[in-house]
């Protein structure tokens, strides 16, 4: 199996949060990496990995230096632009039965009406028992947010983009009434949960349910020369960086590739880059190495370490070249993407890398062929955008963005070019041999 046939099986095993974290505890641990807690000491060549409820994932290679002299981060989010279920969510309305939706993360919503789309998630009763659900990948079934049809839409179609169909209107249909008595579509729908799931309408408030796009990735193009699939914003870095990470030799620095949960959302919450999770994942590591944890030990590691902070980024698109800087544009097939800042504006939110670390980048890109591009997502007031950098940037680390650019980001379906993945994993190989 190549590396695209690879990826996409990653991005057709894992569209949310968890499925990723499953998909990728089972190819580290493939390359002996164990879990942390099971580990009571660790020295140079180990491989551990560090979980955070179930939905961010940090994993380390220990190289031979003193740790203290810093690590080789590669960091990307798992996360995507979505649909998540509400806590009391189903409900029936004149005989069609619905589940009510609230958007997660940056998306046109327009896009997510009309198309077939998939229940992904878990559902956790009162007594601890977890029901994973996934439902609507099959050739039998699936479900869509409904639109209104052309001949009637002349009201609709003289509001913007932004509000032709609202938030609250993509609620998500999943049954029909065969009789239309009250309630009795509803009542049969939770009839098939308790049935296929073992669920009751009460356990809605404990569940963590995600509506995504139904179906798997595909190759696009007569030349099969793209990959055209949901979620590969940001999942496209996270499998470069890990592929990349679960095939380097022991190193000199120390690697770490961080996979984490919540960018879309600004990173916050006990899963995003915006908390202590880095912080509480070295430690366990310091406290299981010669010469112990120390708050001092943490803060000189951190602020020695290097990171690439994986991100995708906005391809040139030739239909509307007016939104880009074309000397500054990255394009579909032109190798992995650094940004010396992301940001907005007047580079608000940004980390900024130096010129010193970018030259450092380049020599390494150089020396080991990477092809390789150095862009601006649009023109300074049109693009713009936050990633995990910022945070990296937190504890004095150099940091800058660098991953692969899509076109129609944050779509149900994005686009990428297929030599671009293996530039990303080229990239991140080279990274992690720094020293």
């Amino acid at each position: 199996m190549n590396e695209i046939q690879r990826y996409r099986v990653f991005l057709d095993s894992g569209k949310t949060e968890r499925e990723c974290v499953q998909e990728i505890i089972k190819l580290a641990e493939k390359e002996g990496y164990r879990n942390i807690e099971d580990v009571s000491s660790v020295s140079a060549g180990s491989k551990v990995y560090y979980v955070q409820y179930a939905k961010s994932i940090a994993l380390f290679h220990i190289g031979k230096e003193s740790i203290e002299s810093g690590m080789n981060i590669l960091g990307a989010h798992i996360d995507s632009p979505r649909l998540d279920v509400k806590m009391n969510p189903l409900y029936e309305n004149e005989g069609v039965v619905y589940l009510d939706t609230h958007y997660y993360g940056g998306i046109k919503k327009y896009q997510w009406v009309t198309t077939p789309l998939a229940i992904h998630g878990v559902v956790v009763l009162k007594d601890g028992t977890k029901k994973e659900v996934v439902i609507g990948e099959d050739d039998e079934r699936a479900f869509c947010i409904s639109d209104i049809l052309p001949h009637m839409a002349q009201e609709q179609m003289k509001k913007t983009a932004s509000e032709f169909i609202e938030g609250e209107s993509l609620d998500l249909i999943v049954g029909l009434s065969c009789t239309g008595e009250k309630d009795e579509g509803k009542k049969r729908i939770l009839a098939i949960l308790s049935d296929e799931i073992g669920i009751s309408e009460e356990d809605f408030r404990s569940a963590e349910l995600e509506i995504v796009p139904a179906g798997r990735s595909k190759l696009m193009g007569f030349d099969g020369s793209m990959v055209l699939s949901y979620g590969q914003d940001d999942r496209i870095c996270a499998f470069t960086s890990l592929d990349a990470l679960l095939s380097h030799e022991t190193p000199a620095r120390t690697s770490c590739c961080l996979l984490v949960d919540k960018e879309e959302v600004g990173s916050a919450g006990s899963t995003g880059m915006d908390s202590a999770f880095l912080e509480n994942a070295v430690s366990e590591v310091l406290a299981r190495m010669d010469g112990g944890y120390s708050g001092l030990r943490l803060r000189r590691l951190l602020r020695s370490s290097i990171m690439l902070s994986s991100d995708v980024t906005a391809a040139f698109d030739p239909l509307n070249q007016s939104l880009y800087d074309k000397n500054n544009a990255s394009r579909l097939g032109g190798g992995v993407v650094f940004n010396k800042y992301t940001g907005s504006r007047g580079k608000s939110g940004a980390s900024d890398a130096n010129a010193e670390f970018i030259a450092t980048l380049r020599k390494a890109m150089d020396d080991n062929g990477v092809k390789y591009q150095m862009s601006e997502m649009g023109k300074v007031d049109v693009g713009g955008g936050g990633t995990i950098a910022k945070f990296a940037a937190y504890y004095g680390m150099q940091v800058i963005d660098c991953g692969v650019a899509l076109l129609s980001m944050h779509a149900p379906w994005e686009i990428s070019a297929a030599s671009d993945i293996i530039s990303a994993r080229d990239c991140y190989s080279a990274f992690l041999s720094i020293r």
